[in-house]
This record gives structure tokens, sequence and C-alpha cells, in this order.
């Protein structure tokens, strides 16, 4: 945690992932997060895995540092409160449809300068999920091993939610360039953000599209190897699993040294007449026959040997883990300053919980921050964001327009 946002407030109202990624990444940097979700828990309130006790792992982690409020959203009462808290804050982060109570017109007619975010599913309103516009976006139909029939081959699915985590990240770059708009001119934004369009942007942000266009058609598979580079999967003599990659002269020469395969690599650029230190082309021109010769010697060297070699030489690799066994690595997260002490999580299930991903050198990241209880700031945020009363918020709470902590239920 730290505090470069401590005098900001966001009003969150979201559900699943993309929405509230954008929230965590400003809490963990010290702003003031409040989740508002219906009384019951919103749609995510339950998803997937639960705990024994019912709790959410993912909610839990996707909230982690925020304020959770409890209203009743299918009251008139209850979006009201809404409404005059997301204009309170003058921050609102949302995947709530437009046309709904909570549009930017009906907050922003009570605070004009208000900054929004909103995530859509297509740019043309249809609804999508992260592997809905994955679907689109032609990834899937690219992996898959190379003999696999080029015709008609099966899509494989990522299992990341890398669209929503990514739209999530930009969420939250769009509502502080929007702030800095605002303190420059007094003006607010409304800012609508298709997770569709960050799938097919991104895709050709990375020059995919115009490679495809070019080339008037699609690239061929290549299984576990590296799209125009040399890297690939390999396998020990004592059969662990490993990736190696080579992007630059000097992690080439790495990767020769640490195989022991000098002799024949020099031997092979006499054959074809090339120089494998001279870029990516010819490394990727014929990587069938350098994958060759680096899986033979791989055959004949245990994986304790190999990886003393690799890093002896600066290589880049990694073996590969389950991710069970990654989130029991100590180099990964026991050690890692990444990872802080396991805070009082609402399931109740202690494990180490992540800070900021970035890091002020010289300054403590500080500890992890829990996820809140639903509901746990409802009096709290009533009182100190629009001025109501114990009376009167006892009153919300007997009517069931608020919800306190379920901690007490």
């Amino acid at each position: 945690m730290y505090s470069l946002l401590e005098d900001l407030s966001i009003v969150e109202a979201s559900s699943f992932v993309a929405s509230p990624t954008a929230g965590l990444y400003c809490a963990q940097m010290g702003a003031e997060v409040i989740r508002v979700d219906h009384k019951a828990g919103g749609l995510d309130y339950d998803r997937y895995m639960l705990t024994a006790e019912g709790r959410s792992l993912s909610w839990e982690n996707l909230n982690r540092a925020k304020k959770s409020v409890a209203l009743d959203l299918q009251s008139g009462e209850g979006r009201e409160l809404l409404v005059a808290l997301a204009a309170s804050a003058g921050n609102l982060i949302t995947n709530l449809p437009e046309q709904s109570f909570l549009s930017h017109e009906a907050v922003a007619a009570s605070r004009p300068d208000l900054v929004s975010v909103r995530i859509m599913g297509w740019h043309d309103g249809r609804q999508a999920m992260d592997f809905t516009v994955n679907a689109a976006s032609g990834y899937p139909r690219m992996t898959g091993p190379a003999e696999w029939d080029a015709s008609d081959p099966p899509p494989v699915n990522h299992v990341l939610p890398a669209w929503d985590f990514l739209t999530g990240a930009y969420c939250a770059f769009a509502l502080l360039a929007a702030m800095r708009h605002r303190d420059m001119t007094g003006e607010g934004t409304e800012l609508r953000v298709p997770l569709g369009d960050v799938a097919i942007g991104t895709m050709a942000n990375s020059g995919a599209m115009a490679e495809m266009l070019y080339r008037g058609g699609n690239r061929e598979r290549l299984g576990n190897a590296i799209w125009g580079a040399f890297g690939r999967d390999f396998r020990s003599r004592d059969g662990k699993r490993f990736m190696v990659a080579a992007l630059t002269a000097k992690q080439w020469s790495g990767l020769v040294a640490a195989f022991g395969l000098g002799e024949e690599i020099a031997a092979l650029e006499t054959e074809l007449g090339v120089r494998f230190a001279d870029g990516d082309t010819p490394r990727f021109a014929h990587r069938g026959r350098l994958f060759a010769l680096f899986q033979r010697a791989a055959d004949g060297i245990e994986w304790s040997d190999l990886e003393a070699r690799l890093a002896a030489n600066a290589c880049t690799y990694e073996r590969y883990r389950t991710m069970h066994e990654a989130a029991n690595d100590p180099v990964l997260v026991t050690d890692n300053p990444l990872f802080g002490p396991s805070p009082a999580n609402p399931s109740g299930f202690a494990y180490p919980a992540t800070r900021s991903f970035a890091n002020i050198p010289g300054e403590p990241r500080g500890d992890p921050r829990p996820a809140p209880f639903l509901g746990e700031h409802t009096e709290e945020v009533l009182a100190e964001k629009l001025g109501l009363g114990s009376g009167q918020i006892a009153a919300l709470v007997d009517k069931g327009i608020a919800r306190l902590s379920d901690s007490l239920s």
C-alpha cells in the first residue's frame, strides 16, 4: 500500500473482474475506494471458488483494501443513495449499463465535474465477457500444436481472463487521465471502455492485425514456440520441462554456452550460410534445426546441472510449474516483497496477499489490507459522505434499504 492517491475518493459499482480490478489498483495506491453492492451481494459475491464458510476467494482478492456499502439497489431509495454517494465522491467506476439509474447524466446532474469510467461489452452495445471477446480476437485459433489440421483447427481458450485484467488496468489509467484533465480545466468526463475494443485494439497495437492483412491469411500454429524469435519448451534428461528464450545476441550466446552447443551451432551456420547471432530472423527461420539441436543436448543433462548452467550464463529461462507449485514457491512468493502477511480476510483463511505491483525505492510498501465484509462500512460512509445521522441510518437499516456488515449475520 502506498499513499500516492490518499486524497482521492472513488465510488465503485461493479461486479466480476474488469471493473473491480480498476478499483483495486487505485486502492493499492492509497485511494479510498467505496464499493457499493446490492444488500444481498453483487453478481460476483459468491463467485467460485468458495471456502467451506461460503466466502468467495475471487471476491476477497479483487476487493482488497476497499470499503463496502450494501444497499437495496432494487429500491428507488437505495438507488438514490448510490447516486448521491457517486456525486459526493465525484469519481465513479462501474460496469452497470449506461441506460440505468447510474448513468453519467444522472450523477452529473448534481456533480457537473464528475469523472466516470464505464466498462461495456462491445462498442455497439452488445454484451460480452472475456472469453467471448477472446473468441472474436482470433487468438484461440492461433494456439495449439503445429501438427493440427490447418484447415479446421480447434480453438484453444486461455485460462487467465486476460482481457478483463487489461481492461481494468486501462480503466484505472483512463480515470486518472480524466482527473488530471479536470484539475487543469474543471471539466468532468464520461469515459466508456468496451471490453471488446480492448481485445481487438490490443491485437492491433501488437502488430498482429497489420500482419494478417499484409500476409493475406493466418500465421501457422507453432505449439509452444515463440513467434518471430527463438524460444520453446524443452525437456531435461530427468523429465523436467522448461522454457527458454533468446531475443538478443547476449541471450543467444548464453543459451549456446549453457547447452554446450558452440561447435554444433558453428557447423550449422556454415551449412546454412547464416549467422544466428545476427538477429531473430535467421534463428526463427531455421528454428526446426535449432530446436532439434537444443533438445538433443537437453536429453543428456539433468535439470539441476542445466539450471546451474543457464543461471551462470545469464540466460532467460524458467521451469514449468503447476499453479499450486507456483503458489508455494519461495522465490516467487515467500521471499518476494510483492507479498505481505495475510490480513484478517473475511474468509478466515490466511494466505500471502499482494501489495502494489509497482514499488517506490526507499519507501516502505506497507502491508496488504483486507477485503471488507459486505456492508462493513455502510454506516461509516453514509455518515461521512452524505451527512446522515445515526437515527437516519438506523431507519434505513430497519426498512431494509441499507445493510450493515455481513460478519454479524
